[in-house]
């Protein structure tokens, strides 16, 4: 066995099976989650070592899920209704699939709105992807609900374990948000007319 190694690292192309080799078992390193193997990445200036993990260098690992309430003129809240974009499969999307991408869109959302969190709610209403959820919740409920019979809503976000048997966790609530997103503008009485002297 030693000898055939030997023998395959000379003569014509021993340069080319040396490299491949190389390559090979280069890649398969980087591939193990031990982050000891973290360091041949790191070396690897030109990247020339394909990691399997490419689109996904952090794949999810739960589903997230939005809900909301709204609140009418008299004052009353609606139940917690849930946003369903999420589709059962069907076998020909395997080929052509295009209404994934509200999927995609909600879990987008949900990493933007999770990054900020921590920071408290002001940096996270600043966010691209807060302003994209309300605009969405807005219209929906505009479509769904007699006009001005809302006054505004509340929203919520929760992540389950994908298929897992277990019930959501609530991980972040929104404070109520008016239907109409431009401020009322302050009443300005009328001044009185001035006193001649």
């Amino acid at each position: 066995m030693k000898r055939f190694l030997v023998e395959a690292f000379r003569g014509p192309g021993a340069a080319a099976r040396l490299a491949g080799t190389a390559l090979l078992l280069g890649t398969v390193a980087i591939q193990h989650p031990n982050t000891a193997f973290n360091r041949l990445e790191a070396r690897d200036r030109f990247s020339l070592l394909p990691n399997w993990r490419f689109f996904a260098p952090n794949p999810a690992t739960y589903d997230y899920h939005f809900f909301y309430r709204t609140q009418d003129t008299s004052g009353s809240t609606s139940e917690w209704r849930t946003v369903d974009v999420i589709e059962g499969r069907k076998v020909h999307q395997i080929l052509w699939f295009p209404t994934r991408r509200p999927e995609k869109a909600v879990f987008d959302i949900c990493t933007e709105l999770l990054g900020p969190m921590n920071a408290g709610i002001d940096a996270m209403t600043e966010t691209t992807g807060y302003a994209v959820l309300v605009a969405h919740l807005r219209e929906r409920i505009r479509a769904e609900n007699a006009p001005g019979s809302i006054q505004g809503f509340q929203f919520g976000l929760a992540r389950a374990a994908g298929f897992a048997e277990t019930d959501p966790e609530t991980i972040f609530v929104s404070p109520f948000t008016p239907m109409d997103p431009r401020p009322t503008p302050p009443r300005v009485r009328p001044k009185a007319p001035a006193a001649h002297a």
